[in-house]
C-alpha cells in the first residue's frame, strides 16, 4: 500500500497533537467498537488534532485503516468489522514500548517499515475484554502514552461485574442480589453449581438474568423465566466468558447517568430513562443497537431524584477510581431507592448511544464531548497518579 499521505512526524514543535483512535478488538463487542470509532472520527476537530485510525482485527492484528467514518456504520442490521476496513490483509501497526519514543511504525512483509509519526494520545474505543478491561491500558502505561478513559485498575473493576459490585458495596452503594459461578466450580461439579442457582431463585424468585461476568453491550445475557431455560442460558453466557453472573430481577425503572471528567473534577449529566422495549424481553443488544430503542432524556424524575442519581453516579465514578468518562446504570425501585446495576468505563459512544445523548441534553455537544475527553487525557500523566 502507499504511505505517501500518511501522517509523518513534523519537525515543528507547534504541531497539532496526534490522536490514535484504536478500535475493533478481540471481544464479542468488536462491531459496536467499530461503529463507535466511526462516530468519534467524524467528530474530532481536524483543525486541532491530527488523527491516526488503527483497527484491531478479531484475531488481534493491529491494522492501518482508512479514515472513512461513513464505512463504519451498521448496515442491513449488521455491524462492520476491522477486516473490512484494513488497508492490507498482512500489514501491521506497532506502537512503541519505550516511554522515550512515541513513534508508531507500519510494516508489511517484504517491505521496509515506515514511520507514521509520533502519537500524543490514544483514544481507545474498544468494548469488552482485551481493550476495555485494563489490558490495553496497561500496555499504554508501559509505553508512556496518555489515553482517554480510566486506568488499569478501574478499567478491570469496571469490566468484571463481580468485583465492581464488591467495590460498590464496600463504599456503601446499594447493589441488587447476585451470584457468581466460577469456571472451576462449574467444571468440578456442574450439578452443585446448578443447585446454587436454583436455590438463589428460590430465595429471590424468577426470572433471573444470567450473563457473562466480563462482557458488555448486553451480549450473552438471557432472561430466564423458569428452570427449563437455565442450562441454555448458562451455555450462552459461558460462550462469552467462563465466569458467569446470575442476578435477581429488580422491579423498577432503568435510569442511566453519564459522568465526565472536567478540569475541576467529575460531573454528572442529566439522567436518562430506558423504557421497556416493546419488541424485546428486556434492553438487549438488538434493542440497543439494531432497533435503536429510544431512551427518554432527560428522565422524568423529580428534582430530588435527579439530584440523587447524579450524586450517586459521581460517587460510583470515584469509588472505582475512574477517569475520563463513565456511564452509571441504576434501577429506581418501587420504594424510591436507587440501586446501582453497573458502570461502563467506555460506554457505547455511537450517535444513538445514551451517554452522548445525556450530555447533549446537559449542554455538551458530541464534538465538545470528544474534545473534553482528549484534553483530559492530555492533562494526565501515565504511571502512578
Amino acid at each position: 500500500m502507499s504511505t505517501e499521505n500518511l501522517p509523518q512526524s513534523p519537525d515543528s514543535p507547534s504541531r497539532k497533537p496526534r490522536v490514535a483512535v484504536v478500535f475493533g478488538g478481540r471481544s464479542s463487542e468488536h462491531g459496536i467498537s467499530v461503529v463507535t470509532a466511526g462516530a468519534v472520527l467524524k467528530a474530532i476537530d481536524r483543525t486541532r488534532y491530527d488523527v491516526l485510525p488503527i483497527g484491531i482485527t478479531q484475531d488481534g492484528r493491529w491494522a492501518l485503516t482508512a479514515d472513512e467514518p461513513e464505512r463504519m456504520a451498521i448496515a442491513e442490521r449488521r455491524t462492520p468489522s476491522v477486516d473490512q476496513l484494513a488497508e492490507s490483509t498482512e500489514g501491521a501497526v506497532v506502537l512503541p514500548v519505550d516511554p522515550a519514543d512515541r513513534e508508531v511504525v507500519y510494516s508489511e512483509p517484504g517491505s521496509v517499515p515506515k514511520a507514521l509519526g509520533e502519537v500524543d494520545v490514544v483514544f481507545p474505543v474498544l468494548h469488552g475484554p482485551y481493550g476495555e478491561d485494563g489490558t490495553l491500558q496497561g500496555m499504554l502505561e508501559l509505553a508512556g502514552i496518555p489515553y482517554v478513559g480510566s486506568g488499569v485498575l478501574s478499567s478491570a473493576v469496571g469490566q468484571d461485574k463481580e468485583y465492581m459490585k464488591r467495590v460498590f458495596t464496600s463504599f456503601g452503594l446499594k447493589v441488587g442480589p447476585y451470584l457468581v459461578i466460577r469456571p472451576r466450580e462449574w467444571a468440578r461439579d456442574e450439578a452443585a453449581a446448578r443447585k446454587r442457582i436454583v436455590d438463589f431463585a428460590g430465595e429471590h424468585g424468577w426470572p433471573l438474568f444470567v450473563k457473562p461476568a466480563r462482557a458488555g453491550s448486553s451480549i450473552g445475557i438471557t432472561k430466564v423465566d423458569d428452570l427449563s431455560g437455565l442450562d441454555d442460558a448458562v451455555a450462552e453466557a459461558q460462550r462469552h466468558d467462563p465466569k458467569i453472573l446470575v442476578e435477581a430481577a429488580l422491579r423498577g425503572r432503568e435510569i442511566e447517568c453519564g459522568v465526565l471528567e472536567f478540569e475541576d473534577g467529575p460531573r454528572a449529566s442529566l439522567p436518562a430513562e430506558i423504557p421497556p422495549p416493546d419488541a424485546h424481553a428486556y434492553y438487549d443488544f438488538e434493542a440497543k443497537y439494531i432497533d435503536s430503542t429510544p431512551g427518554v432524556v432527560p428522565a422524568p424524575l423529580t428534582d430530588e431524584e435527579t439530584a440523587e442519581v447524579r450524586r450517586l453516579a459521581v460517587e460510583a465514578f470515584d469509588a472505582a477510581s475512574c477517569e475520563g468518562l463513565v456511564r452509571a446504570d441504576f434501577f429506581l425501585t418501587e420504594d424510591g431507592e436507587f440501586v446501582i446495576n453497573e458502570i461502563n468505563t467506555m460506554p457505547g459512544f455511537t450517535p444513538i448511544s445514551m451517554y452522548p445523548q445525556m450530555w447533549q441534553a446537559t449542554g455538551v455537544s458530541y464534538q465538545e464531548l470528544v474534545d473534553l475527553l482528549i484534553q483530559a487525557a492530555l492533562r494526565r500523566s501515565t504511571g502512578l497518579r
